[in-house]
């Protein structure tokens, strides 16, 4: 790599604090912007996407103190830090230069994967705890979701009981942890449950602890909160409102049933166009389903898998790794990533460097980048409610009941453990119990 070329013409520039956030979200347009040769960009990506993940791990905001430390813990790895150095010069120089007025770059949450594709199983923690945690969380097949919000919210009670060790907390740290979240942070009954969970799985198994009964604690209020429900004519504006890929995403999470991420993650063999059906793989709690697949999509499906069947091959001619596949068979089938059944179905228009194994390959589309799409369409379209692609998912489950769908019939094609969940639709419908009328019309 050669020092310092930006590209700028090098105006005097303020010098920022160390400890100033710098938030620079489309760094990868800038470096692709620039007369350097493809080994330079990916070098330079290759070394600001390790920043990005070792402030993932840790939960940071980028800052020149934070990169100081990252190169510092490279430097006592034995490892490399010219190259680095000199990528992460060019990317604090052109944040300054070309970085958002506001917003962080990069403020993950617990099991936010918003950011990069996950690490996989060879994030396995930094503390003893984490790893103690890590361990257990995998050999009790916990999906990496669950793993990252358990490890999320354990991270947060080590913190709060700081500096007492985790395997030396009693249960009035736990009692305290929780009511802090209620009385303090306000959080709702949901969250605090899944919290407490978190802290006992965290516990018990990875410290083998023995907790008693501590069900004394201040209980944040309980609230039961109806579902947010398109009519189908705002599902038909809201479709209007988008074109190409985006509309037909939203139409087969509506027509479909689909959460986010499983639309996001179907591949194509997912689809089965000739009996109209949708194979959901690993769904919560690492549930197979099938669902249906609207008619009316089975003929745009049939043509955007025949241009992905194109962006495939042009992948495969010009050496593209495969796509990631689920953790264990990439081993067990060697090359399956590079085979056209277990191509994503719907695929990110531009390469991005895994995390986990450093190479360049194709990725699903963001879950970040759709969802924003969607609430674009819905402030576009005139709609007055809160629309994100789990709105889809409601109005899916309340139409299909308003038609007269057998409840149990709509819990399967929703994948709920629980009838329960399913009933909430019901209070929702718009001829609730046996249709009654209101006083008025009467």
């Amino acid at each position: 790599m050669q020092p310092d070329k930006s590209g700028t013409g090098k105006p005097e520039l303020k010098k920022l604090p160390d400890d100033e956030a710098i938030r620079f979200s489309n760094w990868r347009d800038h470096l692709a912007g620039l007369r350097w040769s493809l080994d330079e960009k990916t070098l330079h990506e290759r070394a600001i996407f390790g920043l990005l993940v070792y402030c993932k791990e840790r939960r940071l905001r980028i800052s020149i103190t934070v990169i100081k430390g990252y190169l510092s813990d490279l430097a006592n790895q034995g490892k490399p830090v010219d190259d680095t150095k000199i990528a992460l010069r060019w990317f604090v120089r052109a944040a300054r230069l070309h970085g958002d007025a506001e917003g962080p770059v990069l403020v993950p949450g617990p099991g936010s994967d918003r950011a990069m594709p996950s690490l996989g199983p060879s994030d396995t923690g930094e503390a003893a705890w984490e790893k103690a945690l890590v361990s257990v969380a995998r050999r009790r097949g916990l999906s990496w979701r669950s793993e990252q919000t358990y490890r999320g919210w354990a991270r947060r009670f080590v913190d709060f009981v700081h500096p007492t060790l985790p395997d030396a907390v009693c249960e009035g740290d736990i009692k305290a942890f929780l009511e802090d979240l209620a009385v303090k942070q306000r959080v709702g009954a949901s969250t605090q449950k899944q919290a407490l969970n978190a802290v006992v799985f965290f516990l018990r198994e990875a410290f083998g602890m023995k907790l008693g009964d501590f069900s004394d604690f201040r209980r944040a209020m309980p609230g039961r909160r109806v579902p947010t429900v398109l009519s189908k004519d705002e599902v038909r504006r809201l479709c209007e409102a988008l074109t190409g890929t985006t509309r037909l995403m939203v139409e087969l999470a509506y027509g479909s049933g689909l959460r986010v991420m499983e639309l996001l993650r179907l591949r194509v063999q997912d689809l089965d166009l000739e009996r109209g059906q949708v194979t959901v793989r690993a769904g919560k709690g690492d549930r197979d389903r099938l669902t249906v697949l609207p008619l009316r999509l089975v003929e745009p499906l049939r043509a955007h898998v025949a241009r992905l069947r194109n962006l495939h091959a042009k992948d495969c001619a010009e050496g593209v790794p495969g796509v990631w596949l689920p953790e264990g068979l990439e081993r067990k089938y060697q090359g399956a990533g590079r085979q056209w059944a277990w191509q994503w179905l719907f695929a990110s228009r531009e390469l991005a460097l895994d995390p986990q194994s450093g190479l360049r390959r194709r990725h699903h589309v963001l879950d970040s980048a759709f969802q924003k799409a969607v609430k674009a369409a819905g402030l576009r379209a005139g709609i007055d409610k809160r629309v994100t692609p789990h709105t889809l998912r409601h109005s899916f489950a309340t139409h299909l009941l308003e038609a007269g769908t057998d409840i149990r019939t709509v819990q399967d094609l929703l994948g709920h453990a629980s009838l329960e969940t399913t009933q909430i639709y019901t209070h929702v419908m718009q001829k609730p119990g046996l249709g009654v009328r209101s006083p008025l019309d009467g």
